[in-house]
Parts: C-alpha cells; sequence; structure tokens
C-alpha cells in the first residue's frame, strides 16, 4: 500500500470477533499506521474497552450518527501520523452480522459517501470466514481484495455498487478457498492450539508413549 495515502478497510462482518481481528490484522500488516473504527454505540457501552483502541462511537440508525462516523472518518483520514504516513479506517461495511454466504451483499451508505469525500483514499476489501476444517477449532480464513481507489467525481450510489461488487469479489474467492481446505492456498500469519481437549489428549499422549509412537495432538497431517 502507498505510505502516503490514507487506508479504508472494508469488510463483511460474520462474527463478533471481527474488531478483534481487524485489531490483529494491524499489529502484524499494518504496523506504523494508527487505526480506526466505527462502533455502534449500544455495543460500544457494553464493551467500552474498545475505546482505548481506537474505537468510536455512531447510532448507526439516525441520520446524526451518519453524520458523525463520516466527520469523526474526515478528520482521521486527513492527518498524518506515524511513519508510515498515513491513518486508516476498519469498517464492517454490512454494518450488521450477516453470514458470508449471503448474496447479495448489501453494504451500508457511510462508507460510499466517505469514498467520495476522501478522494486520496485507498479502499481495500477484506473478507473473513471462520471454517471448521480438520480440527476441533475453527480456522480464521483471510483474504484481501484489489484495492480500489477514493474518487469525488463518482455518486456515492455508483461508489456503492463499485464497493459492494469489489468485496463480493473477495468474499467468492475465499469463499472457494475454504471449500478446498487447503493450506497451501493460504499464509499463516498465527498458529492455534490443537488437540480435542485436556482429558481425551491426555488419555491420547498416554497410549502413544505406552506403545513406543510419538503423539500428535492434531486431527490433521496440517492443523
Amino acid at each position: 500500500m502507498p505510505a502516503d495515502r490514507p487506508l479504508i478497510v472494508f469488510g463483511n462482518h460474520p462474527s463478533w470477533w471481527d474488531p478483534a481481528v481487524y485489531i490483529l490484522l494491524a499489529d502484524m500488516r499494518f504496523r506504523g499506521r494508527p487505526g480506526f473504527g466505527p462502533m455502534d454505540d449500544e455495543a460500544l457501552v457494553r464493551y467500552g474497552f474498545f475505546r482505548r483502541l481506537g474505537i468510536f462511537g455512531i447510532d448507526k440508525h439516525t441520520a446524526t450518527g451518519a453524520r458523525r462516523f463520516l466527520s469523526v472518518s474526515r478528520r482521521v483520514l486527513g492527518d498524518p501520523g506515524g511513519p508510515a504516513g498515513r491513518f486508516m479506517m476498519w469498517i464492517t461495511a454490512e454494518g450488521d452480522f450477516t453470514d458470508p454466504r449471503v448474496r447479495p451483499v448489501r453494504l451500508r451508505p457511510g462508507i460510499a459517501h466517505l469514498a467520495a469525500v476522501v478522494p486520496d483514499a485507498v479502499l481495500v476489501p477484506l473478507a473473513l470466514e471462520y471454517a471448521f476444517w480438520n480440527e476441533s477449532r475453527p480456522e480464521l480464513l483471510i483474504r484481501f481484495g484489489t484495492p480500489l481507489v477514493g474518487d469525488r467525481f463518482i455518486r456515492p450510489a455508483d461508489w456503492t455498487r463499485h464497493l459492494e461488487a469489489a468485496l463480493t469479489e473477495t468474499m467468492d474467492r475465499l469463499a472457494e478457498d475454504a471449500q478446498a481446505r487447503d493450506p497451501a492456498r493460504f499464509t499463516r500469519l498465527l498458529r492455534g492450539s490443537t488437540g480435542t481437549g485436556l482429558a481425551y489428549d491426555g488419555w491420547r499422549r498416554m497410549r502413544s508413549w505406552a506403545s513406543g509412537r510419538r503423539f500428535v495432538a492434531s486431527h490433521g497431517e496440517e492443523a
């Protein structure tokens, strides 16, 4: 990504964990770019610790909330910061929890207006899935799509269609990767624990020790 341009990452919203995934990705792939993002006011009251992590509240059901989203986002993206050059926004653009298989993909209108008023921004689609493969815990699968460049001369309604199409393509390609169940299609960023549970794994470990075999906690060859 260009170091002198503000970034907007916009993604689907399949899970409560999505903001935590954004924080993980920001640290692992966008270090040096301070990140911010909106969250519904009611949810932020319940999870107030997110305020310390760059999350700001909006009322997603009112025009006042939409104006606040644009106002804060423009201030964030207009301020240089950090050695990488600019700040960035992370947005769960569907607004509400939505299964990743739902089509057509529909985005809330705020991000299209943001793309129109921050013309030097680079917008990056992000698809997330939490898929069970061979282990007792799910895989977190992530795919970035082809970036788009903001443009003040494109109407928000047209921007909405562009952004929905870009995110749909990214989600469809991630779905194909998820169905293939092939870890070789991915770059591993973080390795989780394997196994079925403390009691059953303890019994399996004892059987392996008694038979002289090496104990393997994972169910599949590649966990």
